[in-house]
This record gives structure tokens, C-alpha cells and sequence, in this order.
């Protein structure tokens, strides 16, 4: 369920229009296409506080990899612009412009095009064997089909009380089939002792649940009777560019709750006067 257009304030990343929220993303002077295509380095178009977007700035600042710049969607014009749609018909983002101008969609084929091409350069991030990959594929699978669908669930105006319950209902249960898809797997982190674009894709969207759902929903604790989860979430914090990518997400939620996004969205107001729903 969408929102309409609001004027004032900005909206979150997944939404229609990230031109607006200058203040909680990258400040840039936006240059042209031509110009980037130019520099022959790669941009990746996003802003910080896209969950999608940071699993590839993760990747970026995991293999170093100086020839992707950063860039927000303003400098096609806006995620609805004719020249961003002309380069992605989704009107989505991430998006990773090529230097021949061709463009790469979709945040997990980013990630592994960028892992392909740049195979010799920093830590690998795929796991050792193909049971192990399985279980990274399985953790990605269950995140991008089952969770990030309907999370804005957790921060979008929606008129139905009981279907953002129902949604957030459905949070929980694919947190609870992750935490059985690794309950197996050596720890800390889901396929092993290494971390992966498996623990890559799914931090960024445990930052928006571990800021959102305990201050707007009323979760003590959410990986509460997920032990795995809970040591997995103790580990990748410890992971230098993943701490990197956890600041900026933080930064970005803090920046719309100072706004008072949530409420008015009526997220507030719609949880409070309905108590008798499971949050």
C-alpha cells in the first residue's frame, strides 16, 4: 500500500522519491552522465539510508574498490525521471552505472557482478563449499521474497491496522526461518567463519527492524528466542565496513525520526489505538 505523495518531508529509500532527503543522504555537487561516464569509474546510485543500496556499498568498501563512486538518484534527475527510467524501467535503486553507460539493476545482481569482476581484489565474501553457499543463497532468498516485499510495513502509512500487523506478524516468522536455516552452520556468521554477501544482504534490514520495531512497535527484543540471530548480530557489528554501513543506516532513520516520520505517517497513532492487535 502507497503513501501519497508528501511535499515536506522526505521519504524512505524504497519509496518514490529520494530527491528529498538531502539531509539524511550523501551531499553532492551532481555531476553529469557524460562526466562519469568520462572518469571510466563506475557509480553506484543510492543513498545512505537505503537498506538495499548498503549491502553493495558493503561489497564497495569491503574489496576497496575506489573505481565505484556514489551518487543519489538527482543526478539522473530523480528516480521517475525520463533519463533514470531510459537506464532502469523500474525506477528503483540501486542502480550501478557502467563507464559505456550501460546500468546494472536490482541491489543483489549488483553485489554479485561487483564480486565477479573484481574476484582478485579483498576478501572473496562467498563461502568455502556448496552446502555452505546453499545456506547464504537460502538466508538471501528468504530476505529478498519474504521480508523486503513488505517491509515498509514498518515505516509507511498504510489505512488497514490489521494488515500492517498481519505484514509485521510475517516479519517475525521469517526472522524465525532464518534462525532455523542457520541453526546448523558454524558460527558467527551464516554459512561460517567468514562473513559473505549472505550476512551483507541481511544486516542492513536488521538495522531498520532493531530501530524501528522495539521504539514504534513495542518489541523488547528482536532476536528474542533467536540465539543464532543474537550471536550473528554480536559478530557482524565487530566487521569494520559492516559498523561503516550500519552508521550511515542509523544516521538515516535518526534524521526521518527527528522529523517525526512515524507519526506522521499515523504509524503512531494506528498502533496505539488498536492495543488488542500483536505487534
Amino acid at each position: 500500500v502507497k503513501s501519497p505523495m508528501l511535499a515536506s518531508k522526505p521519504r524512505l529509500p524504497s519509496l518514490s522519491s529520494p530527491d528529498k532527503y538531502a539531509r539524511h543522504t550523501h551531499r553532492v555537487v551532481a555531476p553529469t552522465t557524460k562526466a562519469m561516464a568520462s572518469s571510466g569509474k563506475m557509480t553506484l546510485i543510492d543513498v545512505n539510508a537505503s537498506n538495499n543500496g548498503a549491502r553493495v556499498r558493503w561489497v564497495k568498501y569491503k574489496k576497496n574498490l575506489e573505481d565505484v563512486e556514489i551518487q543519489p538518484p538527482k543526478i539522473l534527475g530523480g528516480l521517475k525521471s525520463p533519463e533514470y527510467l531510459a537506464k532502469n524501467p523500474q525506477g528503483k535503486m540501486p542502480m550501478l552505472l557502467l563507464p559505456d553507460g550501460a546500468a546494472i539493476p536490482e541491489s543483489e545482481v549488483i553485489v554479485q557482478y561487483l564480486c565477479d569482476k573484481f574476484s582478485s581484489k579483498g576478501p572473496k565474501l562467498h563461502a568455502a563449499t556448496p552446502e555452505a553457499r546453499a545456506v547464504g543463497n537460502t538466508v538471501t532468498r528468504f530476505l529478498d521474497v519474504y521480508i523486503n516485499p513488505i517491509q515498509s510495513c514498518m515505516y509507511q502509512k498504510m489505512d488497514s491496522a490489521e494488515e500492517r500487523a498481519k505484514q509485521i506478524g510475517q516479519i517475525a516468522a521469517q526472522m524465525d526461518a532464518i534462525e532455523f536455516a542457520i541453526k546448523d552452520t558454524a558460527s558467527p556468521f551464516i554459512t561460517g567463519s567468514e562473513i559473505t554477501t549472505a550476512d551483507g544482504a541481511l544486516f542492513p534490514t536488521i538495522v531498520f527492524m532493531q530501530f524501528i520495531l522495539p521504539r514504534f512497535f513495542g518489541w523488547k527484543d528482536i532476536f528474542a528466542n533467536r540465539p543464532k540471530l543474537a550471536d550473528w548480530w554480536i559478530a557482524v557489528q565487530k566487521d569494520p565496513e559492516a559498523s561503516k554501513v550500519i552508521a550511515e543506516l542509523q544516521e538515516g532513520l535518526e534524521g526521518f525520526d527527528s522529523n517525526n516520520w512515524w507519526q506522521d505517517q499515523g504509524i503512531i497513532e494506528q498502533v496505539t489505538q488498536n492495543p488488542q492487535l500483536k505487534w
